[in-house]
């Protein structure tokens, strides 16, 4: 008999749960979470992913927590982070939650004490590399790309590697004068976090520095423009393009040509955390775990046209689908200290003037 009624009483807390739509798996007591987050109302956002992209996932987090409302801020990973600090120091955080793609910039923050520890129920279905001392989680799988104007660059053109891109570059310099792009790695978080990280796997990165003087490329805060340019055929080449945004504009443009690096193809993951000073924890939590959720990962993957990083995902773009086209050659930049090395601001300075003065002797034709 005592042993019905606990069934019967265990039954009933699920069936409790259920109701106030605590989702299949997730702890009894989660309901307490989700009453808390309606009372505070909303969730304020800051992301470096753009409104209109992340439309259909606030769409179907309202729809599946009515009650908690998204308010929701687009800038720039750089202005994001130098938002974020300046609001923290005063003791008015903005920000419940942060969401950027550089990621280096996030763990940087969660280091110096700024993210809230949360035991996410879904955080054990992400990839190890991608969760970070249960305060920050990767959140999608995105490759940095090589992009060209199909229509101008030949085929036998193409470049295939780093170093191929190189040596384009370094041979054919009148043909792309002018007219090859990147990141402005002086503001833009992720530009710098990609080429620090080529450093790494790319023992030609000096001969590519000069060529890009050379070459006279130019540079850009937003991987809008670089597509912009090339589609247009303003520019010929671009170097680290965010490939979740080049490889589903290419599906539409046919100027646009995408290439994954054979050597090596860096794969970003876009940090969440829960901002320490959160005015909405609780609606931050739900948040944060939606996203990290199958149906959260299935609409990245799907609709916001980014790569989910789950492996349980099946929608058109995934980290599976993507490693069965790179292989070994995927470099997934791990949610870890070690990528924080260069942002000491005596280092970033080193390297940003090393970068420079290699940049000026392939301009000097040294």
């Amino acid at each position: 008999m005592l042993k019905h009624l606990a069934g019967l009483g265990a039954a009933l807390v699920a069936a409790s749960a259920l109701a106030q739509g605590v989702p299949a798996g997730y702890p009894a007591d989660y309901a307490k979470v989700l009453d808390a987050a309606k009372k505070e109302g909303k969730v304020v956002i800051y992301s470096a992913l753009d409104t209109k992209a992340a439309q259909p996932l606030i769409r179907d987090f309202e729809s599946a927590f009515p009650g908690i409302k998204v308010e929701y801020n687009d800038m720039n990973s750089t202005e994001m982070y130098n938002r974020f600090i300046a609001e923290s120091a005063s003791g008015q955080g903005g920000a419940d939650v942060m969401w950027s793609s550089a990621m280096d910039l996030q763990v940087k923050l969660v280091d110096e004490g700024k993210a809230m520890a949360y035991a996410s129920p879904e955080a054990s279905k992400l990839p190890s590399w991608a969760v970070y001392k249960g305060e920050a989680w990767g959140t999608t799988y995105e490759p940095a790309v090589f992009i060209y104007n199909k229509r101008l660059v030949a085929a036998d053109e193409v470049p295939h590697d780093h170093a191929a891109f190189a040596k384009l570059l370094e041979s054919k310099t009148a043909k792309f004068k002018g007219k090859v792009n990147t990141y402005d790695i002086e503001k833009s978080g992720v530009g710098f976090m990609f080429v620090v990280q080529d450093t790494k796997y790319f023992q030609g990165m000096k001969d590519l520095e000069k060529a890009f003087g050379k070459a006279e490329y130019k540079v850009f805060s937003s991987t809008g423009n670089m597509l912009e340019k090339v589609s247009s055929g303003e520019h010929l080449l671009g170097y680290n393009v965010l490939g979740s945004y080049a490889l589903v504009r290419a599906k539409k443009d046919p100027s646009l040509g995408v290439v994954l690096p054979k050597d090596f193809t860096l794969v970003l993951s876009r940090v969440m955390f829960i901002a320490k000073q959160a005015k909405n924890p609780n609606a931050a939590k739900v948040w944060t775990d939606y996203i990290l959720s199958q149906r959260g990962q299935k609409m990245i993957g799907g609709p916001v046209e980014l790569f989910a990083v789950r492996s349980d995902v099946d929608a058109e773009y995934t980290a599976a689908s993507l490693n069965k086209e790179l292989g070994a050659n995927a470099k997934p930049i791990p949610v870890s200290s070690e990528i924080v090395g260069y942002l000491d601001p005596k280092k970033r300075l080193d390297f940003i003037s090393a970068w420079k003065s290699e940049i000026a002797a392939g301009a000097a034709g040294k």
